[in-house]
């Protein structure tokens, strides 16, 4: 690297190499001083140096190291100098923008040129053999040689430019101008590739801007001058897009705009508002949003009619009309109809997105936003003043179809006011901003929703209509269109009906199967027989736990729903993450495949570069030679001169010296002339010295005596100027007495004049301050009445808070001790019950021991061997009084006894007498008799029947039961 002690020294040798050719030697030395960091202070040579350095790029078309060039040179300036850089890439983008143009104006030059030798030919051989050859005509041809790499270096340096002033705040007006440039490079030659890569590279810059808040002199988005700046960029952008028709790059514009003011919370000027929904409009026409067409037009109707204070009443009226024709375009159905969950869902997400778009609120609430609708924006024109500026033909547009019932004259009357509008139109005087309204453009629509209505009017009226007369009455279309109007009217549910071309006829109404039928009739006919069988043959009802199964049924249908509904957000959240995680891989391949590539171009660049070091150190080596030979002849030829003009000879030949020989003569002869002249030099100043010195000895008496000569002289002055002085005082002192003798006079009117003005003063300054205390006593009084009115007041509210406090808590005390009071009383009724229980269980418990007892005593006083046929009696509780006289009756022998004494059953098998009556069982409740004989081997039987009447305890079911009975 070439190394330089100044940096003139580097233009200078630039310069040079420049003027023999040498430009790529010339480029190689200035990248090297402005990349060095020996020169890293500030001169104006440095911006000389960068002009001729981008020069030589642009000449060269060296794109990389113009943008190396000025990245190190904004390093340089920045904090010393901006506007060296401003100029520079100025400098820089005029001439490369000069060299495309000269490129693109010889194209045309050598595209219309005459260059045929024969003027009779048409064409040369070799032109058609080329022509044949290539397939290229001869303008494609040129422009790829000529027009093509200067347009590219061209938007490359749009591309370098940019990158290098992103994102600084001293440097964003000039951001903003070649983003300018750069749009109007695009439009100017339909680079619509360019355009786009250039509206993604504003948008990442502004991304991270917002990414990185830390950056040194980042732009302060909240300052009017930048965000201004930044506005303007958007919506040339915007005008750019709409008018090179990249309506998705132009509606991706909007979003940045409505991006941008969002991120700063502040609305845009109405002018800039006028082009945002005037373009809005455009996209929205363009991609056949009616609806949201209408919004834009009607936005724009009511910035037009509220800040354009030069409207005249002819435009408003054009742009009202335009408004009402495109609310009148929208379809008078949704859409909607029949969708999917998910389609509904990704459509109401665009309409609230479209929708902050349209309303341009930078405060996004999802919660107050109202949905776009016809209905609401034909209720919008009504109330906000649309329908008093439009003309009178679109006003009766308007009535036919959306308030008349005219099932037959409804396109008679509409045919002619469609005519007559159609020829309405052009672009607005008043109105720069608002595109050219023609309202021809909305007839096709209108003419549509004529036919949807006639349709709809007819399908009232009719049941059947003969194809025929139905395309009498709709003169707009063929019944071809009207067939396809009415197949979407019919899918979307605006419409029933059904065409019979075998009878040519149209049947309205819902017949045998619509368009809702057919889709799924099979499943309809199934539901439709089911509920048929259940009415003939109702299912026997079955006890079963189905209701308590399904009581649960709609939380678990919600809970499932939300599951399902976590569990899409869930799979979308990891598609995402799986299409970040493919865009990084190829980020990360892509990287390193550049990676990989510019390694393999900086070896090739040091490898070439090497080699280029080598030769230039060679060429200088011999330029140094040949320049160190060059001085030693002069040397020698100086040294014979003075020999010659000393008398000396020739010390060496021509032929015989070399190199070494005529430096080391040169030098020996400098230094003999240079010691000869010291000698020369000291004996001069010797001379000098002696000189000197006499002058100043001869010189000293004449000295003294000029002094004395001036102090005399400057005495005298002195006392004249004294004198004068005086002189002036006296006669100033003299005036002034004559002037106080002429002013005496008025001493008196003055101190009356002087008491009055401050009698009149102190009497306005008493007035002033008795008003200003009036007013502040009255300003006292009256705060003082609304400090007590305050106190009054916050004492009442306070006192009846206080009382609402009482009352609440008196409410609450009653309401705990009604608590208490029923869980007292519960528990008292729960001890009585379970007090009662508890004696019922000891009295049965008694009654079943005297029982037990009375048995024991029975058998202990009978056969040995019982019979076993009869189980014992139950015994109730309304027998256990008698039992004791029973048992005395049963001890005395009696053959018979008598009726109504009660005997056991032992001693009634013994007596031999007739058999009482079967017992009844008490779970019959005496409606079946068990008279089945026992059986001798049903020993389980035998076993239970005595142990039921035993002494074990009996359930408080039966007790309770028994008591029941008593």
């Amino acid at each position: 690297m070439a190394t330089f002690a100044r940096p003139e020294n580097a233009l200078k040798r630039a310069e040079e190499l420049i003027n023999v050719g040498q430009k790529q030697e010339a480029l190689e030395a200035l990248h090297s001083f402005i990349t060095s960091r020996r020169y890293r202070a500030w001169t104006r040579t440095h911006e000389k140096i960068m002009l001729k350095y981008v020069e030589l790029c642009v000449d060269m078309r060296r794109g990389r190291h113009a943008k190396d060039g000025l990245i190190q040179y904004r390093g340089i300036c920045q904090q010393v100098n901006i506007t060296s850089l401003e100029e520079v890439i100025k400098h820089f983008m005029q001439m490369a923008t000069e060299k495309a143009e000269l490129a693109r104006n010889q194209a045309q030059a050598l595209e219309e040129a005459l260059d045929v030798d024969d003027l009779e030919a048409d064409k040369r051989p070799e032109d058609l053999l080329l022509s044949y050859v290539s397939g290229e005509k001869g303008k494609d041809r040129s422009d790829r040689e000529l027009v093509t790499p200067w347009f590219k270096f061209l938007w490359e340096t749009y591309r370098t430019v940019l990158e290098i002033l992103r994102n600084n705040s001293r440097l964003e007006t000039l951001y903003s101008m070649t983003a300018h440039r750069a749009f109007q490079f695009c439009k100017q030659y339909k680079r619509t590739t360019e355009f786009r890569r250039l509206c993604e590279i504003i948008r990442n810059h502004l991304a991270n801007l917002n990414k990185y808040r830390d950056q040194r002199d980042r732009p302060d988005l909240t300052a009017p001058e930048s965000l201004q700046l930044y506005l303007d960029t958007r919506f040339e952008q915007l005008k750019v897009a709409t008018e090179l028709e990249l309506w998705q790059e132009a509606f991706r514009s909007i979003e940045d705009i409505h991006g941008l003011m969002s991120m700063v919370k502040k609305t845009p000027k109405p002018s800039l508002m006028v082009v945002y929904y005037s373009k809005l409009s455009e996209i929205f026409w363009m991609s056949s949003n009616h609806l949201y067409h209408a919004y834009a037009w009607l936005k724009l109707f009511l910035l037009q009619k509220s800040f354009n204070k030069n409207l005249n009443q002819k435009d408003l009226q054009l742009i009202a009309s335009s408004v009402v024709l495109a609310a009148l375009s929208v379809p008078p159905y949704d859409r909607s109809y029949g969708a999917s969950h998910l389609e509904l869902e990704n459509d109401k997400e665009r309409s609230l997105r479209v929708a902050n778009l349209i309303a341009f609120d930078v405060e996004t609430k999802p919660e107050s936003k109202e949905v776009l609708s016809r209905s609401s924006l034909l209720l919008d024109l009504v109330t906000k003043g649309v329908m008093t500026c439009v003309t009178q033909e679109v006003k009766d547009i308007f009535h036919i179809l959306e308030h008349e019932f005219l099932p037959l004259d409804l396109a008679l009357k509409l045919q002619p006011l469609l005519t007559k509008i159609s020829k309405l139109g052009g672009r607005t005087a008043s109105a720069s901003s608002v595109p050219e309204v023609q309202l021809s453009q909305y007839v096709p629509s209108i003419e549509k929703l004529a036919a949807l209505r006639l349709l709809q009017q007819v399908s009232k009226v009719y049941q059947t209509m003969n194809i025929e007369n139905l395309s009498m009455i709709v003169p707009f279309f063929d019944f071809s269109v009207v067939e396809k109007i009415s197949v979407d009217a019919v899918k979307n549910n605006f419409l029933e009906m059904k065409i019979d071309y075998r009878k040519s006829a149209i049947f309205f109404g819902n017949k045998s199967l619509e368009s809702e039928g057919i889709r799924d009739h099979l499943s309809t006919f199934t539901e439709s027989l089911c509920k048929a069988r259940v009415m003939i043959f109702p299912p026997a009802k079955k006890t079963s736990k189905l209701e308590d199964r399904l009581s649960n049924l709609v939380e678990v249908i919600e809970k499932e729903h939300k599951r399902l509904l976590a569990r899409k957000s869930i799979i979308e959240k990891r598609k995402e993450e799986h299409e970040r995680q493919l865009l990084e891989m190829e980020r990360e391949e892509e990287a390193k495949r550049q990676k990989l590539q510019k390694i393999t171009e900086e070896a090739e660049q040091k490898r070439l570069a090497t080699e280029f070091e080598q030769m230039k150190n060679q060429r200088i080596l011999r330029e140094i030679e040949e320049r160190e030979l060059e001085e030693a002849h002069a040397l020698l030829q100086e040294a014979e001169k003075h020999r010659k003009r000393k008398g000396k000879k020739q010390v060496l030949e021509g032929e015989k010296i070399t190199k070494q020989t005529l430096m080391d003569l040169a030098l020996s002869e400098q230094l003999r002339e240079k010691q000869e002249m010291e000698k020369k030099l000291q004996k001069i100043a010797k001379t000098m010295d002696h000189l000197e010195r006499a002058k100043r000895e001869e010189a000293a008496s004449l000295i003294d005596a000029a002094f004395q000569q001036r102090l005399v002289e400057e005495e005298a002055l002195h006392k004249l100027e004294q004198q004068r002085e005086i002189d002036l005082s006296r006669q100033r002192h003299t005036g002034d007495l004559v002037e106080k003798t002429r002013l005496v006079r008025m001493l008196a009117n003055k101190q009356i004049f002087e008491r009055r003005v401050l009698t009149h003063r102190r009497a306005e300054y008493n007035r002033l301050r008795e008003e200003s205390d009036e007013r502040i006593r009255q300003i006292i009084q009256t705060r003082k009445q609304e400090r007590d009115t305050k106190r009054k007041m916050i004492f009442f509210l306070r006192s009846e808070e206080e009382k609402q406090k009482r009352l609440r808590a008196e409410e609450e005390a009653r309401k705990l001790e009604e608590m208490e009071r029923r869980k007292k009383e519960d528990a008292e009724r729960k001890a009585k019950l379970d007090e009662i229980a508890e004696k019922q269980r000891q009295r049965e418990l008694e009654l079943e021991e005297k029982e037990r007892l009375r048995r024991e005593e029975l058998l202990r006083g009978s056969a040995p061997i019982p019979s076993k046929t009869e189980p014992p009696a139950i015994s109730h509780p309304v027998d256990a009084a008698p039992a004791p006289a029973a048992a005395a009756a049963a001890a005395a022998p009696s053959p018979s006894p008598s009726p109504g004494v009660y005997v056991p059953r032992f001693r009634r098998a013994e007596g031999g007498g007739q058999a009482p009556p079967p017992e009844t069982d008490k779970w019959s409740s005496g409606r079946r008799v068990d008279d089945r004989a026992p059986q001798s081997g049903d020993r389980w039987r035998d076993e239970r029947k005595p142990s039921f009447g035993g002494g074990a305890p009996r359930s408080t079911w039966s007790s309770s039961r028994t008591r029941g009975e008593r």
